[in-house]
């Protein structure tokens, strides 16, 4: 069988995994508003809806936490396929659902796929990709997710004029079961297409799969050449990386709990959660209500331009990422995000009103004022631009670099976690929070991005530049958060050492090499 060694590729395809988590979310926010969906369901609002949103990240935070053992014991790669037959699964039980018990079963089926894809597809790809385009081939997956709720969206809203439109009182199922089992089609692809790409290198090494793992970094970084000094200097790291974690003689669960690691861990699942806090799902599952409340236009065709500017706007982050650096995406991410849901909730405290929503979904809207209307809906697209543009990539691509090998996917997997934990929570509660306290909402999630941004300038550094196995460097070297800028790399001098002759490396693939100067362990 052919395998297809390009790393933008590879990490591309793999990225269809973050896709899924998009198709589910616009699998729901695309059916709020039509008839077919209301009726069949029984006209859901308030903590019903909440419930059924929330079904899914609850699924999520089981997938999320089991999916380390699974990377793991199986590897990186047959944990995404394993995530892909979960996803078909819990999509036809959703497509075939017969009442609210069914599709909350089949949202949880789906969710622990989403879960397992979202915790070990980032993990993947940065152990797959060099350091130079570490942060561009994660944020990928950022990219892929904005693709997968911009295409579920429009096949939700081109299923909403089934059956005499979303206004049809008579409308039926055809609305949210076409979409619905749309959804399985990726997964299919996801499934079969990761048998034409490599393990992880990383992986490959740390079950002692030395030869096979050489040649994958060979194939990936060196064009076949296991001789390459590129290759030879990334084996060399990794080869002293795992040598060092095995001679501290502790469990991976060992390791997380040392003080070392466990405030990467808590930086990691932080990073995760203000990602949920700063409020953006909110804007993706809930965007038919926020758009009905400011009473402008079509609220599905309205929400539909939010949805472009999420996937237009990630483009700037995956291409600058490793430039602009991540600590200033966290930064002024959340300082931007904070002034838009501001401003927001100040529109509507000073110019909304009452109103009995006859579908019990929001109790707060604008009234006679297109310009306040315009400028909350301008608000709402400028948050949207400013988180796809940061926060976005930067959130899955930091967890995923920052942790030793030894314990990379348990605490990508706990950071996850985190995620999927405040996911649910917000999917469950906004609903209500929509209905009962109204554009105060705003304000708090506004004070989420204002504590977020004082957290990150304190403790997260910059880790562009650096190769996974120099993060214990990063953190551990005592420069303060704020002090730090990335920069030069180790592996840049391993590979100018290794071309000029001082330094030769003994591999598994060639024992008998000879070596002079320095000698790296032989592990194998």
């Amino acid at each position: 069988m052919k395998t297809f060694y390009n790393t933008y590729a590879i990490c591309s395809f793999a990225a269809i995994g973050g896709g899924l988590f998009g198709f589910d979310i616009s699998s729901m926010s695309g059916v709020l508003g039509t008839n077919g969906y209301k009726n069949y369901f029984g006209n859901p609002a308030g903590y019903r809806q909440g419930g059924i949103t929330a079904s899914m990240p609850a699924g999520s935070l089981v997938g999320s936490l089991i999916s380390s053992f699974i990377a793991d014991r199986l590897s990186r790669r047959t944990a995404i396929q394993v995530s892909a037959l979960i996803w078909i699964i819990g999509s036809i039980f959703q497509t075939a659902a017969n009442g609210v018990a069914l599709l909350c079963f089949g949202r949880v089926v789906s969710g622990i796929s989403i879960g397992i894809a979202s915790a070990i597809v980032p993990v993947y790809q940065s152990e797959i990709a060099r350091k130079e385009i570490r942060g561009r081939v994660v944020s990928l997956q950022q990219w892929a997710i904005t693709w997968g709720i911009l295409i579920q969206y429009f096949i939700q809203y081109g299923a909403s004029f089934v059956d005499g439109g979303a206004n049809n009182p008579d409308q039926g199922t055809s609305a949210f079961r076409i979409p619905w089992g749309i959804q399985m089609v990726p997964g299919f692809i996801l499934l079969v297409g990761m048998f034409f790409f490599p393990y992880s290198p990383r992986w490959l090494a740390s079950k002692d799969r030395w030869e096979e793992a050489i040649q994958v970094l060979a194939n990936l970084h060196g064009g076949g050449d296991v001789n390459h000094p590129k290759v030879l200097a990334e084996y060399k790291e990794i080869e002293e990386a795992l040598a060092f974690e095995r001679e501290q003689a502790e469990t991976s669960f060992g390791a997380l709990v040392k003080p070392r690691i466990f405030k990467r861990v808590i930086l990691g699942m932080s990073i995760q959660m203000w990602s949920q806090l700063c409020g953006m799902n909110i804007m993706m599952y809930y965007i038919v209500y926020i758009m009905k409340g400011a009473n402008i236009a079509d609220p599905l065709l309205t929400s539909s331009i939010q949805y472009i500017i999420n996937v237009a706007m990630t483009l700037p982050a995956i291409i600058y990422l490793d430039k602009f650096g991540r600590r200033p995406a966290l930064l002024i991410g959340s300082f931007l995000m904070m002034s838009w849901l501001f401003i927001s909730g100040a529109l509507q405290a000073s110019y909304g009103e009452h109103w009995d929503d006859p579908d019990k979904n929001t109790s707060w809207r604008i009234v006679n004022n297109k310009s306040v209307s315009q400028g909350i809906v301008a608000c709402s697209y400028l948050f949207v631009a400013s988180f796809a543009t940061t926060w976005g990539p930067t959130s899955w691509t930091y967890p995923s670099e920052i942790f030793p090998a030894k314990v990379r996917a348990k605490a990508v997997s706990l950071a996850t976690a985190s995620n999927w934990l405040w996911n649910c929570i917000l999917a469950f509660g906004v609903p209500p929070l929509l209905w009962n306290i109204n554009w105060k909402m705003y304000m708090i999630f506004a004070t989420f991005n204002g504590v977020a941004f004082i957290h990150m300038f304190l403790t997260a550094p910059e880790t562009k530049g650096k190769t996974l196995e120099e993060m214990d460097e990063v953190f551990d070297s005592g420069i303060p958060a704020w002090k730090t800028h990335g920069g030069s790399s180790r592996l840049d001098q391993l590979q100018r050492d290794i071309e000029k002759g001082d330094l030769k490396i003994t591999t598994a693939a060639h024992p008998t090499a000879t070596t002079t100067e320095t000698t790296a362990p032989t592990t194998a």
